[in-house]
Protein backbone atom coordinates (compact mmCIF):
# COMPACT_ATOMS: atom_id res chain seq x y z
CA UNK A 1 0.00 0.00 0.00
CA UNK A 2 1.62 3.71 -1.01
CA UNK A 3 1.05 5.48 2.53
CA UNK A 4 1.65 8.68 1.10
CA UNK A 5 4.35 9.03 3.69
CA UNK A 6 1.55 8.72 6.16
CA UNK A 7 1.60 6.64 9.00
CA UNK A 8 -0.97 3.71 8.98
CA UNK A 9 -1.83 3.76 12.75
CA UNK A 10 -2.86 6.73 15.07
CA UNK A 11 -0.71 7.59 17.79
CA UNK A 12 -3.66 7.76 20.76
CA UNK A 13 -6.66 5.90 21.08
CA UNK A 14 -8.97 9.30 20.66
CA UNK A 15 -9.49 12.51 19.22
CA UNK A 16 -11.62 15.59 19.61
CA UNK A 17 -12.40 15.32 16.01
CA UNK A 18 -12.37 12.62 13.33
CA UNK A 19 -12.24 13.39 9.66
CA UNK A 20 -13.20 10.32 7.50
CA UNK A 21 -11.39 11.32 4.02
CA UNK A 22 -8.51 13.34 3.52
CA UNK A 23 -8.76 15.21 0.11
CA UNK A 24 -9.24 18.79 -0.38
CA UNK A 25 -12.97 19.14 1.32
CA UNK A 26 -11.28 17.01 5.00
CA UNK A 27 -8.43 18.86 4.68
CA UNK A 28 -9.73 22.30 4.03
CA UNK A 29 -11.39 21.03 7.39
CA UNK A 30 -8.50 20.06 9.10
CA UNK A 31 -6.78 23.16 8.57
CA UNK A 32 -9.38 25.45 9.31
CA UNK A 33 -9.78 24.05 12.63
CA UNK A 34 -6.04 23.39 13.24
CA UNK A 35 -5.65 27.20 12.91
CA UNK A 36 -8.90 28.20 14.67
CA UNK A 37 -7.22 30.23 17.58
CA UNK A 38 -10.41 29.28 19.58
CA UNK A 39 -9.75 25.37 19.17
CA UNK A 40 -6.83 23.54 21.15
CA UNK A 41 -8.32 20.16 19.95
CA UNK A 42 -6.77 16.56 18.86
CA UNK A 43 -7.55 16.13 15.24
CA UNK A 44 -7.28 12.54 13.01
CA UNK A 45 -7.77 12.39 9.29
CA UNK A 46 -8.30 8.96 7.96
CA UNK A 47 -7.51 8.47 4.38
CA UNK A 48 -7.95 5.14 2.77
CA UNK A 49 -6.40 6.09 -0.24
CA UNK A 50 -3.19 8.30 0.36
CA UNK A 51 -2.10 8.72 -2.84
CA UNK A 52 -5.63 10.25 -4.32
CA UNK A 53 -5.49 8.46 -7.04
CA UNK A 54 -9.36 7.62 -7.13
CA UNK A 55 -10.05 11.07 -5.26
CA UNK A 56 -12.89 14.09 -6.88
CA UNK A 57 -9.84 15.92 -6.31
CA UNK A 58 -7.34 14.33 -8.24
CA UNK A 59 -9.68 14.03 -11.19
CA UNK A 60 -11.25 17.88 -11.11
CA UNK A 61 -11.18 19.70 -14.03
CA UNK A 62 -10.31 22.67 -11.43
CA UNK A 63 -12.69 25.77 -12.23
CA UNK A 64 -14.34 28.36 -10.01
CA UNK A 65 -17.28 30.33 -11.09
CA UNK A 66 -19.40 32.65 -9.80
CA UNK A 67 -22.20 32.51 -12.02
CA UNK A 68 -25.20 30.30 -9.98
CA UNK A 69 -28.59 31.33 -9.35
CA UNK A 70 -28.70 31.62 -5.40
CA UNK A 71 -27.23 34.58 -3.42
CA UNK A 72 -25.17 31.98 -0.86
CA UNK A 73 -23.39 29.71 -4.12
CA UNK A 74 -21.80 32.97 -5.16
CA UNK A 75 -20.76 34.21 -1.71
CA UNK A 76 -19.27 30.44 -1.09
CA UNK A 77 -17.00 31.05 -4.90
CA UNK A 78 -16.34 34.92 -4.51
CA UNK A 79 -14.32 33.92 -0.94
CA UNK A 80 -12.66 30.57 -2.69
CA UNK A 81 -11.71 33.67 -4.86
CA UNK A 82 -10.13 35.73 -2.49
CA UNK A 83 -8.64 32.26 -0.48
CA UNK A 84 -6.46 31.15 -3.90
CA UNK A 85 -5.64 34.78 -4.69
CA UNK A 86 -4.20 35.36 -1.07
CA UNK A 87 -3.29 32.04 -0.14
CA UNK A 88 -0.18 32.92 1.16
CA UNK A 89 -1.52 35.74 3.66
CA UNK A 90 -4.33 32.83 4.52
CA UNK A 91 -1.54 30.66 5.60
CA UNK A 92 0.57 33.01 6.93
CA UNK A 93 3.84 31.23 5.49
CA UNK A 94 6.50 32.53 3.20
CA UNK A 95 6.85 29.02 1.59
CA UNK A 96 3.42 29.35 0.06
CA UNK A 97 3.26 30.49 -3.80
CA UNK A 98 1.64 33.72 -5.08
CA UNK A 99 -1.58 31.62 -6.85
CA UNK A 100 -3.72 33.38 -8.99
CA UNK A 101 -7.09 32.61 -11.44
CA UNK A 102 -6.87 32.39 -14.87
CA UNK A 103 -9.83 34.10 -15.50
CA UNK A 104 -11.38 32.89 -18.83
CA UNK A 105 -14.68 33.03 -17.57
CA UNK A 106 -17.44 31.00 -18.02
CA UNK A 107 -19.62 31.09 -21.52
CA UNK A 108 -23.34 30.07 -21.12
CA UNK A 109 -25.13 29.51 -24.70
CA UNK A 110 -28.36 29.62 -24.62
CA UNK A 111 -30.45 28.38 -27.88
CA UNK A 112 -34.29 28.62 -26.69
CA UNK A 113 -35.91 31.43 -24.88
CA UNK A 114 -36.62 29.54 -21.80
CA UNK A 115 -32.94 29.00 -20.97
CA UNK A 116 -31.99 32.78 -22.37
CA UNK A 117 -34.68 34.32 -20.03
CA UNK A 118 -33.27 32.07 -16.95
CA UNK A 119 -29.73 33.28 -17.62
CA UNK A 120 -31.14 37.07 -17.61
CA UNK A 121 -33.10 35.93 -14.07
CA UNK A 122 -29.22 34.63 -13.07
CA UNK A 123 -27.08 37.96 -14.00
CA UNK A 124 -29.83 39.45 -12.14
CA UNK A 125 -29.14 37.68 -8.74
CA UNK A 126 -25.19 37.50 -9.52
CA UNK A 127 -25.08 41.05 -10.39
CA UNK A 128 -27.03 42.01 -6.98
CA UNK A 129 -24.27 39.72 -5.35
CA UNK A 130 -20.98 41.65 -6.98
CA UNK A 131 -20.40 39.48 -10.08
CA UNK A 132 -19.41 40.55 -13.69
CA UNK A 133 -21.33 38.85 -15.27
CA UNK A 134 -22.83 40.36 -19.08
CA UNK A 135 -25.28 39.09 -21.35
CA UNK A 136 -24.18 39.15 -24.81
CA UNK A 137 -26.27 39.03 -27.94
CA UNK A 138 -24.86 36.46 -30.69
CA UNK A 139 -23.34 39.53 -32.78
CA UNK A 140 -21.37 40.48 -29.31
CA UNK A 141 -20.35 37.24 -28.54
CA UNK A 142 -19.09 37.07 -32.00
CA UNK A 143 -17.27 40.35 -32.28
CA UNK A 144 -15.53 38.94 -29.14
CA UNK A 145 -14.98 35.36 -29.81
CA UNK A 146 -15.74 34.70 -33.73
CA UNK A 147 -14.86 31.40 -33.46
CA UNK A 148 -18.09 29.90 -32.30
CA UNK A 149 -21.14 28.97 -34.66
CA UNK A 150 -23.85 31.07 -32.79
CA UNK A 151 -26.31 30.07 -35.65
CA UNK A 152 -28.83 28.81 -33.18
CA UNK A 153 -27.77 31.01 -30.36
CA UNK A 154 -30.03 33.63 -28.61
CA UNK A 155 -27.55 35.01 -26.36
CA UNK A 156 -24.76 34.00 -23.60
CA UNK A 157 -23.65 34.60 -20.79
CA UNK A 158 -20.28 35.57 -19.48
CA UNK A 159 -17.75 36.73 -16.38
CA UNK A 160 -14.53 37.34 -16.48
CA UNK A 161 -14.05 38.36 -12.92
CA UNK A 162 -12.68 35.76 -10.61
CA UNK A 163 -14.32 33.01 -13.04
CA UNK A 164 -12.00 30.08 -14.90
CA UNK A 165 -9.13 27.96 -13.65
CA UNK A 166 -6.88 27.86 -10.91
CA UNK A 167 -4.16 25.62 -9.51
CA UNK A 168 -6.51 23.46 -7.11
CA UNK A 169 -3.94 20.60 -6.68
CA UNK A 170 -1.45 23.38 -5.11
CA UNK A 171 -4.03 24.74 -2.33
CA UNK A 172 -4.40 21.17 -2.13
CA UNK A 173 -1.10 20.71 -0.83
CA UNK A 174 -0.46 23.35 1.28
CA UNK A 175 -3.89 23.24 3.08
CA UNK A 176 -2.79 18.93 3.82
CA UNK A 177 0.79 20.26 4.16
CA UNK A 178 0.12 23.10 7.19
CA UNK A 179 -2.79 21.33 8.48
CA UNK A 180 -0.41 18.16 9.50
CA UNK A 181 2.00 20.85 10.84
CA UNK A 182 -0.38 22.54 12.77
CA UNK A 183 -0.84 19.22 14.63
CA UNK A 184 -3.59 17.23 12.61
CA UNK A 185 -2.72 13.56 12.67
CA UNK A 186 -2.96 11.86 8.48
CA UNK A 187 -3.13 8.10 8.17
CA UNK A 188 -3.21 5.89 5.81
CA UNK A 189 -6.17 3.45 6.21
CA UNK A 190 -9.70 3.25 6.37
CA UNK A 191 -12.56 3.47 9.05
CA UNK A 192 -14.81 0.32 8.12
CA UNK A 193 -17.33 0.84 11.58
CA UNK A 194 -18.69 3.79 13.47
CA UNK A 195 -19.94 2.86 16.85
CA UNK A 196 -22.97 4.99 18.20
CA UNK A 197 -24.50 4.98 21.19
CA UNK A 198 -28.06 7.03 21.44
CA UNK A 199 -27.51 10.40 19.88
CA UNK A 200 -23.60 10.43 19.78
CA UNK A 201 -20.94 8.62 17.22
CA UNK A 202 -18.77 7.45 20.31
CA UNK A 203 -16.10 5.52 18.38
CA UNK A 204 -14.94 4.74 14.62
CA UNK A 205 -13.02 1.22 14.09
CA UNK A 206 -10.10 1.27 11.87
CA UNK A 207 -9.55 -1.84 8.77
CA UNK A 208 -6.41 -2.31 11.00
CA UNK A 209 -8.18 -3.34 13.78
CA UNK A 210 -7.56 -0.25 16.02
CA UNK A 211 -10.89 1.13 18.18
CA UNK A 212 -10.58 5.22 17.99
CA UNK A 213 -12.55 7.39 20.23
CA UNK A 214 -13.82 10.35 18.92
CA UNK A 215 -15.87 13.87 19.90
CA UNK A 216 -16.79 15.23 16.70
CA UNK A 217 -16.76 13.12 13.44
CA UNK A 218 -17.27 14.87 9.93
CA UNK A 219 -17.70 12.72 6.81
CA UNK A 220 -15.52 14.32 4.22
CA UNK A 221 -15.33 10.68 1.92
CA UNK A 222 -16.55 12.51 -1.11
CA UNK A 223 -18.35 9.95 -3.72
CA UNK A 224 -18.40 7.24 -0.78
CA UNK A 225 -19.94 9.31 1.60
CA UNK A 226 -23.31 7.24 1.44
CA UNK A 227 -21.23 4.56 3.04
CA UNK A 228 -19.38 5.76 5.32
CA UNK A 229 -22.99 7.48 6.45
CA UNK A 230 -24.53 3.99 6.65
CA UNK A 231 -22.10 2.57 9.08
CA UNK A 232 -23.78 5.30 11.39
CA UNK A 233 -27.20 3.71 10.47
CA UNK A 234 -27.97 7.19 8.03
CA UNK A 235 -29.13 7.23 4.67
CA UNK A 236 -27.26 9.83 2.48
CA UNK A 237 -28.63 10.66 -0.64
CA UNK A 238 -25.31 10.80 -2.36
CA UNK A 239 -23.59 8.49 -4.84
CA UNK A 240 -20.67 7.97 -7.74
CA UNK A 241 -21.96 9.63 -10.91
CA UNK A 242 -18.72 9.36 -13.58
CA UNK A 243 -17.60 12.42 -15.76
CA UNK A 244 -15.11 12.22 -18.71
CA UNK A 245 -12.52 14.58 -19.47
CA UNK A 246 -10.54 14.44 -22.49
CA UNK A 247 -7.50 17.07 -22.70
CA UNK A 248 -6.88 17.39 -26.74
CA UNK A 249 -5.16 19.85 -28.95
CA UNK A 250 -6.29 21.35 -32.38
CA UNK A 251 -4.54 21.38 -35.78
CA UNK A 252 -5.41 24.98 -36.37
CA UNK A 253 -5.58 26.37 -32.55
CA UNK A 254 -7.88 29.08 -31.77
CA UNK A 255 -6.66 32.81 -31.81
CA UNK A 256 -7.57 33.66 -28.50
CA UNK A 257 -8.51 32.14 -25.00
CA UNK A 258 -11.36 29.69 -25.49
CA UNK A 259 -13.68 30.34 -22.06
CA UNK A 260 -15.48 27.66 -20.76
CA UNK A 261 -17.83 26.78 -23.13
CA UNK A 262 -21.27 25.47 -21.82
CA UNK A 263 -22.87 23.93 -24.94
CA UNK A 264 -26.89 23.75 -24.81
CA UNK A 265 -26.02 19.98 -25.41
CA UNK A 266 -24.02 19.60 -21.93
CA UNK A 267 -20.73 19.30 -22.96
CA UNK A 268 -18.27 21.66 -22.14
CA UNK A 269 -14.85 22.68 -22.94
CA UNK A 270 -11.98 25.41 -22.05
CA UNK A 271 -8.75 26.29 -22.58
CA UNK A 272 -6.42 24.26 -20.85
CA UNK A 273 -3.15 25.71 -21.64
CA UNK A 274 -1.14 27.94 -24.22
CA UNK A 275 -1.95 25.28 -27.02
CA UNK A 276 -4.20 22.70 -25.51
CA UNK A 277 -8.10 22.18 -24.68
CA UNK A 278 -10.00 20.51 -22.31
CA UNK A 279 -13.53 18.76 -22.92
CA UNK A 280 -16.03 17.08 -20.33
CA UNK A 281 -19.26 15.89 -19.69
CA UNK A 282 -21.43 13.33 -17.75
CA UNK A 283 -22.11 9.66 -19.25
CA UNK A 284 -25.29 8.67 -20.67
CA UNK A 285 -27.49 7.14 -19.10
CA UNK A 286 -25.93 8.52 -15.73
CA UNK A 287 -26.40 6.01 -13.49
CA UNK A 288 -24.83 5.81 -10.04
CA UNK A 289 -21.61 3.31 -10.39
CA UNK A 290 -19.38 1.23 -8.29
CA UNK A 291 -16.78 3.46 -6.01
CA UNK A 292 -14.13 1.76 -7.81
CA UNK A 293 -15.31 2.47 -11.71
CA UNK A 294 -13.00 4.55 -13.69
CA UNK A 295 -13.19 2.90 -16.83
CA UNK A 296 -13.31 5.19 -20.02
CA UNK A 297 -16.63 5.04 -22.77
CA UNK A 298 -14.11 5.59 -25.60
CA UNK A 299 -17.26 6.03 -28.03
CA UNK A 300 -18.94 9.03 -25.87
CA UNK A 301 -16.04 10.97 -27.43
CA UNK A 302 -15.92 9.66 -30.92
CA UNK A 303 -20.38 9.42 -31.42
CA UNK A 304 -21.40 12.52 -28.98
CA UNK A 305 -18.56 15.17 -27.68
CA UNK A 306 -16.09 14.99 -30.55
CA UNK A 307 -19.47 16.09 -33.10
CA UNK A 308 -20.35 18.99 -30.78
CA UNK A 309 -17.25 20.29 -30.14
CA UNK A 310 -17.05 20.41 -34.23
CA UNK A 311 -20.33 21.93 -34.70
CA UNK A 312 -19.89 24.78 -32.14
CA UNK A 313 -16.16 25.52 -32.74
CA UNK A 314 -15.59 24.59 -36.53
CA UNK A 315 -11.82 24.91 -35.70
CA UNK A 316 -12.28 21.72 -33.79
CA UNK A 317 -12.91 19.55 -36.80
CA UNK A 318 -9.54 18.52 -36.89
CA UNK A 319 -8.41 17.79 -32.86
CA UNK A 320 -6.38 15.07 -31.15
CA UNK A 321 -6.67 13.58 -27.87
CA UNK A 322 -3.30 14.03 -25.56
CA UNK A 323 -5.20 12.58 -22.60
CA UNK A 324 -8.51 11.36 -20.75
CA UNK A 325 -9.94 10.04 -17.95
CA UNK A 326 -12.78 9.46 -15.93
CA UNK A 327 -13.83 10.62 -12.38
CA UNK A 328 -16.74 10.71 -10.26
CA UNK A 329 -19.20 13.37 -9.13
CA UNK A 330 -20.14 12.98 -4.97
CA UNK A 331 -23.83 13.72 -6.31
CA UNK A 332 -26.45 14.59 -4.07
CA UNK A 333 -29.65 13.33 -5.90
CA UNK A 334 -32.03 14.93 -4.15
CA UNK A 335 -30.55 18.41 -5.54
CA UNK A 336 -27.24 18.85 -6.35
CA UNK A 337 -25.97 20.90 -3.95
CA UNK A 338 -23.91 20.40 -0.57
CA UNK A 339 -24.79 18.80 2.87
CA UNK A 340 -23.03 20.36 5.95
CA UNK A 341 -23.60 20.28 9.53
CA UNK A 342 -24.74 17.78 12.13
CA UNK A 343 -27.06 15.12 11.30
CA UNK A 344 -30.82 15.73 13.15
CA UNK A 345 -30.33 12.63 15.85
CA UNK A 346 -26.41 11.53 16.26
CA UNK A 347 -25.69 15.39 16.98
CA UNK A 348 -21.61 15.08 16.56
CA UNK A 349 -22.16 12.97 13.26
CA UNK A 350 -21.38 16.27 10.44
CA UNK A 351 -22.05 16.09 6.69
CA UNK A 352 -19.48 17.52 4.55
CA UNK A 353 -20.78 15.64 1.50
CA UNK A 354 -22.61 15.49 -2.05
CA UNK A 355 -21.06 18.42 -3.81
CA UNK A 356 -22.27 17.18 -7.33
CA UNK A 357 -18.76 18.87 -8.65
CA UNK A 358 -18.49 22.09 -6.88
CA UNK A 359 -16.60 20.95 -4.41
CA UNK A 360 -12.95 22.14 -4.85
CA UNK A 361 -14.18 25.48 -5.83
CA UNK A 362 -16.42 25.39 -2.64
CA UNK A 363 -14.05 23.55 -0.21
CA UNK A 364 -12.33 27.04 1.50
CA UNK A 365 -15.91 28.13 2.86
CA UNK A 366 -16.65 24.53 3.60
CA UNK A 367 -13.87 23.92 5.55
CA UNK A 368 -14.00 27.42 7.40
CA UNK A 369 -17.88 26.12 7.96
CA UNK A 370 -17.06 23.10 9.31
CA UNK A 371 -14.47 24.48 11.80
CA UNK A 372 -16.77 27.01 13.22
CA UNK A 373 -19.34 24.58 13.75
CA UNK A 374 -17.01 22.54 15.60
CA UNK A 375 -15.41 25.28 17.44
CA UNK A 376 -18.34 27.70 18.53
CA UNK A 377 -21.48 25.72 17.63
CA UNK A 378 -22.48 28.26 14.93
CA UNK A 379 -21.33 29.46 11.68
CA UNK A 380 -19.86 32.72 11.70
CA UNK A 381 -18.79 33.94 8.36
CA UNK A 382 -21.41 32.71 5.97
CA UNK A 383 -24.67 31.33 6.61
CA UNK A 384 -24.51 27.69 5.36
CA UNK A 385 -27.45 26.79 7.33
CA UNK A 386 -29.53 26.55 3.97
CA UNK A 387 -27.39 23.27 3.31
CA UNK A 388 -28.09 21.68 6.48
CA UNK A 389 -29.35 17.91 6.52
CA UNK A 390 -32.99 19.27 7.58
CA UNK A 391 -33.81 19.71 3.84
CA UNK A 392 -32.49 16.25 2.99
CA UNK A 393 -35.01 14.72 6.08
CA UNK A 394 -37.71 16.99 4.55
CA UNK A 395 -37.42 15.78 1.06
CA UNK A 396 -37.06 19.90 0.46
CA UNK A 397 -34.77 20.48 -2.54
CA UNK A 398 -32.32 23.76 -2.38
CA UNK A 399 -33.26 24.67 -5.98
CA UNK A 400 -30.18 25.64 -7.53
CA UNK A 401 -30.38 26.06 -11.44
CA UNK A 402 -27.20 26.66 -12.75
CA UNK A 403 -25.52 23.19 -12.41
CA UNK A 404 -23.18 21.63 -14.85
Amino acid sequence: MNTGGFDTSPSRTSYDVVIIGGAIMGSASAWFLAQTPNFDGTILVVERDPGYGQSSTAHTNSCMRQQFSTALNIQISQFAADFVKNLRTYMGDARVPELGIQNYGYMYLADNDEFAALLRANQAIQRANGTATEILSPDEIAARFPFYNLRDIRLGSINLRDEGYWDGGTVFDWLRRSAREKGAEYIANEVVGIGCARDRVTHVTLASGESVSCGTLVNASGPRAARTAAMAGIGLPVEPRKRFTWIFTAETPLDRDLPLTIDPSGVHVRQDGPDTYLAGCPADPDPAVDYDDFAMDHTRWQDHVWPILANRIPQFEAIRVVTEWAGHYAFNTLDQNAILGPHDLVKNFIFQNGFSGHGLQQSPAMGRGVAELITYGEFRSLDLSPFSWNRIAAGAPLVETAVI
